[in-house]
């Protein structure tokens, strides 16, 4: 089979049939400042610095898209709040903005096209466009409106406002799904060819599959019902198995699988119907061998790579900082090698 574009990969693994390889996405958020060599703070500080390193990282490890995603936090940087810059890791909010209940009721979503950190990352992901085309997918990336209020009130508020408070609950949801949607399609009218709905509170590694069916699952529903353009959801690396089916009526196109998970299983269940992301472990990466890294890559194609439906990736949503360019290499070069189709070493 003659070799494919990233694009042209993407789009034929979603439609669960077999490219000429295993899709990778390597999905960088901070490697680019060590490429242009800087702190993430100042990466982050300017439009053209993100664009260039993202760009520069999908080149230099063969990745099969560019993340179009800035820091989990920018969000709440738009609401005003506040984001706590480190050099060895990525950006994470700070104190929570909502401090009591009814602060609920005072709450306006930002306007996108108001908020100056979101026109910096829509500005990034222009410049990539006009840098890749349409020859690799730009993967642009939302928390979901469930999901956010940890960031916004706390992890105990939040549970708190679940239980104790649910016409507060429901009136936040309401504002967390307008801003998602608008800043969903911002990205795709940027130039985003996807968009990531990180949504790990409705995992069952943090709630129960009865409170995510009357929760996130019909604000799931609700939310990427509105934006025009396929979605992937990804759990960041929380467990998914026990509600897939659900998670597919939603209408998403791809769902990132934990590594604490059995892909196998999960791949199954989806085949011709959601293609499977994942799941190699992210935090372990850092201590990976050549051998190891090869092993692992081998083994998760071996349980996902047939058929087509199947990307390759970590299972968090984020390479961390610390992993080394070797790993990374490799990661690639197994899948290169292991993941040529036909899989005709399977057989």
């Amino acid at each position: 089979m003659m070799s494919m574009t990233p694009m042209q990969r993407i789009l034929t693994t979603l439609g669960h049939k077999e490219p000429d390889r295993v899709p990778v996405f390597l999905l960088f958020t901070m490697h680019g400042a060590k490429e242009l060599g800087m702190s993430v703070k100042e990466y982050f500080s300017r439009a053209e610095n993100v664009a260039e390193g993202q760009v520069r990282v999908c080149r230099k490890f063969s990745n099969d898209c560019v993340y179009g995603f800035f820091y989990a936090p920018i969000e709440i940087e738009a609401w005003g709040g506040e984001v706590i810059f480190r050099d060895d890791g990525p950006p994470n909010s700070g104190m929570p903005f909502i401090k009591k209940f009814e602060d609920i009721r005072r709450l306006v979503p930002p306007e996108v096209g108001q908020s100056k950190c979101l026109l910096k990352a829509l500005d990034a992901q222009r410049m990539m466009k006009e840098k890749v085309r349409d020859d690799i997918p730009i993967i642009g990336t939302v928390m979901s409106p469930f999901s956010i209020p940890v960031m916004q009130m706390g992890f105990d508020k939040y549970i708190e406002l679940i239980y104790e408070h649910k016409e507060l609950f429901e009136h936040l949801m309401r504002i967390n799904e307008d801003f998602c949607v608008q800043w969903a399609n911002a990205q795709l009218d940027a130039g985003c060819t996807a968009v990531c709905y990180f949504d790990p509170v409705s995992s069952t590694t943090i709630i129960d599959k009865e409170l995510y069916l009357k929760t996130g699952h019909n604000i799931a529903k609700r939310t990427l019902s509105k934006i025009k353009g396929p979605t992937a959801t990804h759990f960041a690396a929380g467990r998914c198995y026990s509600i897939i089916e659900d998670v597919m009526q939603t209408g998403t196109s791809v769902i990132g699988v934990s590594v604490l998970e059995d892909i196998e299983k999960i791949k199954n269940d989806c085949k011709g119907r959601t293609t499977v992301m994942g799941n190699l472990n992210g935090i372990e990466m850092k201590r990976w061998t050549q051998e190891d890294t090869t092993r692992i890559v081998k083994d998760i194609i071996a349980k996902a790579g047939k058929g087509g439906g199947f990307i390759l990736s970590d299972n968090h949503g984020e390479i961390p900082f610390q992993v080394p360019d070797d790993v990374l290499h490799t990661i690639v070069d197994a899948a290169h090698e292991w993941g040529r189709y036909p899989l005709q070493w399977l057989k």
